[in-house]
């Protein structure tokens, strides 16, 4: 075979990136509509941004996104968002949020997706759910108290986050997630920000208020599932009641 594999796997590798940088783009056109151009005032743009340069995007792919989300640019293709609620295989209630500039294109091939599922349904369940503001960050300092700075940033609860749960995280430095209200994003932001913290998501998302048990097989078949709705390039998010 000679050196195929090696080419194949560049391949694999190549087009993960790629798809990677498209959905980063995406995002910042998201972003930059929900909140405006200014990263400064919109904390979820300035979270995708250090993303975006970390990963390699362009200025030029950048800042065409800004100009398109804003409206400010050449590009007046709308973008739309779109909601499926419905259940992985195993009853695993999950919420996807799709942005897409052809909804009669997208809508039937998420369907698609959990009809091939096993077991994977379409059904509301966004009650299953707290909708609440995500701020994800790290900090150098091992040894930091997280519940305090949680408490001075305004957050309402927080959570340990690792490098295998988000692989922004550094491996070395202490990670956290601050659930918040959803009009608190911003602000508990702007304070991590400002007294040390690195910050890779500022959103605002779901989640789940209980999770079903799981064993090794099972689990396999749900993040089988879940992977597949993460590839499709319209997905921007699932959020599913896995821990």
């Amino acid at each position: 075979m000679g050196r195929q594999w090696l080419h194949a796997k560049r391949a694999i590798v190549n087009l993960k990136k790629g798809q990677v940088v498209g959905k980063l783009v995406k995002e910042i056109t998201v972003a930059a509509k929900l909140g405006g151009p200014d990263s400064e005032g919109n904390a979820r743009l300035f979270a995708v941004l250090e993303k975006a340069r970390k990963a390699g995007v362009t200025r030029d792919a950048i800042e065409r996104a800004i100009a398109k989300g804003a409206g400010i640019g050449g590009d007046k293709t709308a973008m739309e968002q779109v909601w499926f609620e419905g259940y992985a295989p195993h009853k695993v209630p999950v919420m996807v949020e799709v942005y897409t500039d052809n909804q009669q294109r997208t809508a039937p091939e998420i369907r698609l997706l959990f009809r091939r599922g096993v077991l994977g349904q379409l059904h509301s369940n966004k009650f299953l759910f707290d909708h609440v503001g995500l701020v994800e960050a790290h900090h150098a300092d091992t040894k930091i108290d997280c519940e305090a700075a949680a408490i001075e940033a305004g957050a309402n609860d927080f959570e340990p986050l690792t490098h295998a749960q988000n692989d922004d995280i550094p491996e070395n430095h202490v990670g956290v997630r601050f659930i918040t209200e959803r009009t608190a994003v911003h602000a508990v932001t702007t304070w991590l920000k400002h007294n040390g913290w690195a910050v890779v998501t500022s959103e605002i998302g779901y989640l789940a208020k209980t999770y079903p048990e799981l064993d090794e097989a099972t689990r396999a078949d749900v993040g089988e599932f879940l992977q597949e709705l993460e590839d499709h390039e319209d997905v921007q998010r699932v959020w599913a009641a896995v821990k």
